[in-house]
This record gives C-alpha cells, sequence and structure tokens, in this order.
C-alpha cells in the first residue's frame, strides 16, 4: 500500500480512523495489489517512475474508501449551502443561476473599449471586467514620460474622470456589474466610477461591482506597487470603511491568487497566501474599529484555473473550507454571508503558448471547466492569442462560446458538486487543506503577510517553485504540448494592434481637460487631500472631491507620494 496512506492525518491534525469499510478495502487492495496489478506492472510498466500534479503534489495510482477513512462527511463535505461550503455557497448553485460570464476587457482609448464592452455585452456577457493599461495601473497619466510607448497597451488608458464618463457612456451602472482590477490607484478609480454613477443618477446603494485593491499580492507577484506597504494598507481599509458606509453592494476588495499563481507558484502557494493576504486585510480592518460583519459579507476572491483538472478543483473547495473556519474561528464572524467564500476565475494565462495557439482553445476549455465543477461565482475565459497580444474581437468571442457551451450544453451545471464524494477528490482536497495551513501558520509565526513580505518569504518560495516547474518542463517531466513535445509548425494568426496613435490621442484629451477645468480648484483639492494623507482621516472623500474637480490620476496618486512616498522591494537572495 501507498507510504502517504500511512502517514495520513486529518484536515487539522489527528490520526485518521478507520471504518470497517476502509479496513476492507484496504485488504481487497492488498490482494488486487498482488493477484492483478503486479502482473500487470511485469508485462506493461507504468510510464514514470512516480507521477505528479502541474504544482509537484503527488498522485498516488489509486484512492479508495481508506484515502477517506478520516473524513467526516458533515464536518468536511456537508450539504451546499452550509458549512463547511466544501460542496458550494449556495444551495442550488447553477440551478439557480449560471456563473457571471465576465470578460476582462481593456485596450486604446476608453472610446475603443466602450465598444468592446457593448459588443460583448450584445454577445451574452453578464458582467463587465476592466482592464487598465500599466500607466493607469502606475499611478501616471498618458502624457507622463513614463508612460510613452505603453499608453492603451495593456489595457484602456484612464487618466481622468472624463475618460471614466467616456469608458461607460451608455453603460447603465445601475444596471451591470463592473469589475476593475486596479491596485495601487484603487481607490481613484473607485472614486471615478461612482462619480459617473453619481451623474448617471445610479444610487450608490443600488450599484454593484468590484475594485480588486489588493495591494499585498503586489508586492508578492504582480509588482505593481506605489506607496510602501502601511500607507498602501491604510488606503485599502479606507476603502473598506467608506464601502461599508455607501456602497453595500460593492465588493471593496477582490483578493487576488491569480497573479500569484501567474508568477509561478504551486497550487497550494496560491491558496495559502491568497487567504492569508485576506486575514492581513481583516486584521487591520479589525484594528482600524470596524467589526468583521460589518465588512467580511463585501470580501471577495480571485483564483487562476490552471492545467491540473483535478487539482483545480480541490484547491477550489479547499478554498471555502478554510476560509469559513479561519474567519469564524479566529475572527469571530457570526454573520453566514462572513462565513461564505466567493469567487471569481480566470483561466491560467501563464498556461498560453505562443506556439500553436489554437492548442490555447482546448486549454482554457479545460480549465474553465474546472472552475465551474469547483463552483466559481464568475468566470473569465482567456482568448487563443493572448500570448501574442491582446484579444481581437473574434478571439474574445470564441472564448466567450467556451464559457456558453460548457453552461448550456455540457450538462455539469445540471447537478451541485457533481464530482463531490470521488475518493481522489476528496483526499486531494484535504491534502491541499492541509498544505495551505501549514503556510498560513508559518506566515503567522513571522509575524503577519505585511512582516513575511518585508522579509522575502512568500516571493522566495513562488521564485523557487516557479523554478522547479520550469526545470520539469526542460527535462520533459512535465509536456507542454507543442512546446517541448510535438512541436510542428506553427499556424500564423490574426493579431490586435495598438498604435502609437492612442499615446497621442491621450495626451491631447489631457491638454483639453486641463484647459478647460479650473486649475484653483483642481490644486485646492489636491492640497485637501495632502493635509488629509498627512493626518488619520479616511482618504476617500477627499480623493473623491479631487476626482469630481478632474485632478487626473497622476496629480491625485503624486499627491500622495508627495507625503508616503514610494516602495522599493528587498532583493530576494
Amino acid at each position: 500500500m501507498d507510504e502517504g496512506r500511512k502517514a495520513k492525518t486529518g484536515a487539522r491534525g489527528g490520526a485518521a480512523v478507520e471504518s470497517s469499510e476502509a479496513r476492507r478495502a484496504s485488504a481487497e487492495e492488498r490482494e488486487w495489489e498482488a493477484r492483478v496489478l503486479q502482473p500487470a506492472l511485469e508485462n506493461s510498466p507504468e510510464r514514470a517512475a512516480e507521477f505528479t500534479t502541474v504544482s509537484g503534489h503527488p498522485i498516488r495510482r489509486l484512492y479508495t474508501p481508506a484515502d477517506v477513512a478520516d473524513i467526516g462527511f458533515e464536518r468536511e463535505i456537508g450539504f451546499p449551502g452550509q458549512l463547511p461550503y466544501t460542496r458550494g455557497i449556495h444551495p442550488t448553485m447553477y440551478r439557480g443561476r449560471l456563473w457571471t460570464m465576465r470578460q476582462f476587457a481593456g485596450f486604446g482609448t476608453p472610446k475603443d473599449t466602450n465598444e468592446r464592452f457593448r459588443y460583448l455585452l450584445a454577445q451574452g456577457q453578464t458582467g463587465l471586467s476592466v482592464a487598465f493599461d500599466l500607466p493607469t495601473l502606475m499611478g501616471y497619466d498618458g502624457d507622463h514620460p513614463l508612460a510613452e510607448g505603453e499608453v492603451g497597451k495593456c489595457g484602456v488608458a484612464i487618466s481622468s474622470l472624463a475618460d471614466m464618463e467616456a469608458l461607460f457612456d451608455g453603460i447603465p451602472l445601475a444596471d451591470v456589474t463592473t469589475s476593475m482590477t486596479i491596485n495601487s490607484p484603487a481607490a481613484v478609480l473607485w472614486a471615478m466610477y461612482l462619480a459617473v454613477a453619481e451623474k448617471q443618477g445610479a444610487s450608490w446603494e443600488r450599484i454593484s461591482g468590484t475594485i480588486q485593491n489588493d495591494i499585498l499580492k503586489e508586492y508578492i507577484a504582480q509588482k505593481e506597487y506605489i506607496y510602501p506597504p502601511a500607507p498602501s494598507m491604510r488606503l485599502v481599509i479606507d476603502t473598506f470603511e467608506f464601502g461599508v458606509r455607501k456602497t453595500p453592494r460593492f465588493n471593496v476588495i477582490s483578493i487576488s491568487g491569480y497573479h500569484i499563481r501567474e508568477a509561478g507558484s504551486t497550487a497550494v502557494q496560491e491558496l495559502a497566501f491568497t487567504l492569508r493576504d485576506a486575514m492581513e486585510y481583516v486584521e487591520w480592518a479589525l484594528r482600524r474599529g470596524l467589526a468583521i460583519d460589518e465588512f467580511a459579507p463585501r470580501l471577495s476572491f480571485f483564483f487562476n484555473s490552471h492545467n491540473d483538472f483535478f487539482e483545480e478543483i480541490a484547491k477550489f473547495r479547499a478554498a471555502r473550507r478554510l476560509w469559513q473556519n479561519a474567519v469564524r474561528e479566529r475572527y469571530g464572524a457570526a454573520n453566514p454571508r462572513s462565513w461564505a467564500l466567493r469567487f471569481h476565475t480566470q483561466t491560467a494565462g501563464c498556461s498560453l503558448t505562443a506556439r500553436q495557439p489554437y492548442n490555447n482553445v482546448v486549454r482554457t476549455a479545460f480549465q474553465a471547466l474546472a472552475a465551474v465543477l469547483g463552483g466559481t461565482q464568475s468566470l473569465h475565459t482567456n482568448s487563443l492569442d493572448e500570448a501574442w497580444a491582446l484579444p481581437t474581437e473574434f478571439a474574445a468571442t470564441l472564448a466567450l462560446r467556451t464559457q456558453q457551451i460548457i453552461a448550456y450544453e455540457s450538462g455539469v451545471a445540471n447537478s451541485v458538486d457533481p464530482l463531490g464524494g470521488s475518493y481522489f477528490l476528496e483526499a486531494l482536497t484535504g491534502e491541499v487543506e492541509r498544505g495551505a495551513w501549514e503556510y498560513i501558520e508559518k506566515i503567522d509565526s513571522l509575524g503577519g503577510m505585511v512582516a513575511a513580505i518585508e522579509r522575502g518569504y512568500p516571493q522566495r518560495e513562488i521564485a523557487e517553485a516557479s523554478y522547479r516547474y520550469q526545470m520539469a518542463v526542460d527535462r520533459k517531466e512535465k509536456i507542454i504540448v507543442g512546446v517541448n513535445e510535438y512541436a510542428g509548425d506553427d499556424q500564423p494568426i490574426p493579431t490586435l494592434k495598438i498604435d502609437e496613435s492612442v499615446g497621442r490621442r491621450q495626451g491631447e484629451r489631457l491638454r483639453k481637460l486641463r484647459a478647460e477645468r479650473s486649475a484653483a480648484e483642481v490644486e485646492r483639492r489636491l492640497a485637501a487631500l495632502r493635509r488629509a494623507a498627512e493626518g488619520e482621516e479616511n482618504l476617500m472623500p477627499a480623493i473623491y472631491e479631487a476626482v469630481k474637480a478632474y485632478a487626473t490620476v497622476g496629480e491625485i496618486s503624486d499627491a500622495l507620494r508627495d507625503v508616503f512616498g514610494t516602495y522599493e522591494e528587498i532583493a530576494i537572495t
């Protein structure tokens, strides 16, 4: 019998207690190994000495009742819509309502992206998701010298409220949910969105959506930070406090494991670091004086769905189980809406290949299916051309059709958690959960996530995992079809081109804006923001007033740079 079973423990420690069925299965497995398996192996050896997931987690040959003997049904599996939420946060899941099909989009000018939004909504997309360009993400205007060559390239260029108005022109914000992938300047872009809603006459109490606003994963993985950790965390908690009071249906953060995984982490690291980031935000909010059940229902999560089908499903199921345990036992949440982990999923951009790009359609379909079987609340499916460029209209439509085929043709949405009870899946869910807890406890011992980041711990762990994976690919222990095996001729594909005229047009819009707005009012609002930043008051009202005066992203970010300074990452050795 596999050694892994002999050392098996419960999800949070404790020796396994075998049932009579498990003991019977173990005895029958030993007989099967001797009578059936060994002669088969002698005649035809297995393809490898060891089989592992994409993350390198060892996978046993066969799973039986012995592998789930320590799992209590009510304690660790249960029913959907109730603790421990392993099987989903809603009793009927997709039988009642399908996941939100939220295709990530953004390129060129606000007008360009507005047209793509309208097109996708007409094709059946059910939520908007905004990609911003690099200057916006870094808190620079489109005419800043550091923005040259980057305006509108990786997302839409947004420098002012005028741009945000153009982005959502003709799109009623009261009737659509919007996700915005923005972090360091999240408070600024959110203020712009709220100002547009106000101009449209949409009540803040009615509008819904999500700002990513997850600065910790920027320090860990994506590196699009501006300020040092402490003032950055202040800005995040300011949005929590403002959102609780003013926008009860808006998610004030999307705690993102996606970019952690894209940086090369394992599935367990993605899960552990994401949830420990969430715990850090909770602890800072509690220190601010917010009550856990005031803000926890407005926390959302964002995960990657990679190539290893069962590992990803196990990760999503373990995430719900881990979160309800943490939020109840660590922080004393009493509201069931605080216990239920809600998450968006995006298929793995890092798995897409420039070679044989049509293979990416197949990869994305399996990744999307894993997300659905794992119980996601919303989903973005990557396009086949994203290893080359931002998606063309054709590629984006095909990616959306992938979701629609899963929803309406595959049958997987007809039953809640249809893989629940699988020996393999339940065992793997427990193993992922235990591995994540070990990381969480390690970060606790370092003093929390901010302290761990400042010591380079999660960054180092991800770098080492990424290196191990690349070595496995180089040795062909992990096969990437069309790259390190079956690498035939490449097929050229059409790509979306963003030319330099976008930068020139954005510069012209900014010159016109600055000529027409009240310069004195802008300076007055920026001075008020600096004074607020020097104190301890919530910065959202001051940011909102600056936005309404048509102060730009760069001007507001610079005002905060004047007070907070900027962050330089420590070297990882």
